[in-house]
């Protein structure tokens, strides 16, 4: 069994203390300790050689205390060991998309075995031993994957944001793959491989495997509840099965209610949502069947000192007025990734007036 921590308490909607607290991308551009590093390793060497990866995972956790580390690693290396190549310049770039059913063909799993792709990735397994044989007792340590539509999306358009794929039209040909058969021959590959790599981090000694599902918004409730919410029943199941004792946290930005209601069957124990839905109304809404990770603005991070401190403020008031039973399934943090350009001080303060104001 996991040891009780901050965070996996909040996991298990049985926190009494503080609410646990970590970003996504807590380990990142903006954090001059991950500056420091890529002045000596490319962005796939920080992420394929297990000392550095674990280094750079630690950055965040040294300088700012944060309640849970999180693998510094990358969603997309499923596809890149299913044939399709990966580049950083300096944004992701794969070799070729899926542009049509035909192209399935070329993936690799049609010829190798699940268990010889997941090996070529077994370096995030390293990576998460180093990473807990050095971790506080008290830090929680995450694994993350790229969720099956996500996944799709980059497959083959590039990219989950219109701006950086083709201008749109790659979204739009990837939406048309939900219904043309492309999704549907994807998923069936890469089902056995995501299910692999969600147990390698968990064996690895995640205390919990979050599923990232940055595309899930692309899609109207009706076709996700149809197309999506199938394929997640089945890796989450299957993951369950193997490691019934790692929760999972499922991740989908740009979306709702009408989304989120399609999800009950689902076995998993998080929700985590971007800033789009007040947290307080995520919280009395849904916290009865989930916990709730998230969901400060990212944006407003980049903001002068005292205007972002002001929006903190701000994010506190209702969430300090309700009933502590409320609280105890909360996980505090943004609602989606530490942008590049964030201040460090920012980041510093979030986490003083957090833990101050829930020490009171």
């Amino acid at each position: 069994m996991n040891k009780p921590t901050l965070y996996l308490d909040a996991v298990q909607r049985k926190n009494s203390n503080r609410p646990p607290v970590w970003f996504m991308r807590q380990a990142g551009r903006y954090h001059s300790h991950y500056q420091g590093m890529k002045q000596r390793y490319s962005f796939l060497d920080l992420c394929k050689i297990p000392e550095a990866a674990a280094d750079v995972t630690f950055g965040p956790i040294d300088d700012f205390n944060f309640d849970a580390a999180i693998l510094f690693s990358d969603l997309l290396f499923p596809l890149e060991v299913l044939g399709m190549g990966l580049q950083y310049v300096p944004g992701p770039k794969l070799d070729w998309h899926l542009t049509d059913k035909a192209a399935l063909s070329k993936l690799n799993l049609q010829k190798k075995t699940t268990l010889e792709l997941v090996n070529e990735i077994s370096y995030q397994g390293k990576a998460m031993s180093l990473i807990r044989s050095k971790l506080a007792p008290e830090k929680a340590l995450l694994g993350f994957v790229g969720g099956p539509l996500t996944l799709f999306y980059y497959a083959v358009a590039g990219s989950h944001q219109a701006s950086t794929a083709e201008g749109g039209k790659g979204l739009k040909d990837a939406y048309a793959g939900l219904s043309d058969g492309r999704y549907e021959g994807f998923y069936q590959i890469l089902l056995p491989l995501l299910v692999e790599n969600m147990c390698l981090q968990a064996a690895s000694g995640a205390d919990a495997v979050a599923v990232m599902d940055t595309c899930a918004g692309e899609v109207e409730p009706a076709l996700f509840r149809e197309i999506i919410v199938p394929t997640l029943h089945e890796v989450l199941t299957q993951f369950r099965r193997r490691h019934p004792n790692t929760p999972v946290v499922y991740y989908s930005k740009g979306t709702g209610p009408t989304h989120w209601q399609h999800l009950h069957s689902l076995p998993f124990e998080c929700l985590g949502i971007d800033w789009n839905y007040p947290i307080v109304n995520a919280l009395e809404e849904f916290g009865d069947r989930w916990s709730i990770q998230g969901n400060f603005d990212p944006n407003l991070m980049i903001l002068p000192e005292q205007a972002c401190m002001k929006e903190i403020e701000n994010f506190f008031e209702p969430v300090l007025k309700l009933p502590s039973e409320k609280l105890k399934g909360w996980v505090c943090g943004l609602g989606h990734g530490v942008l590049q350009w964030t201040p460090e001080q920012n980041v510093r303060n979030f986490l003083k007036y957090q833990k101050e104001v829930f020490s009171k």
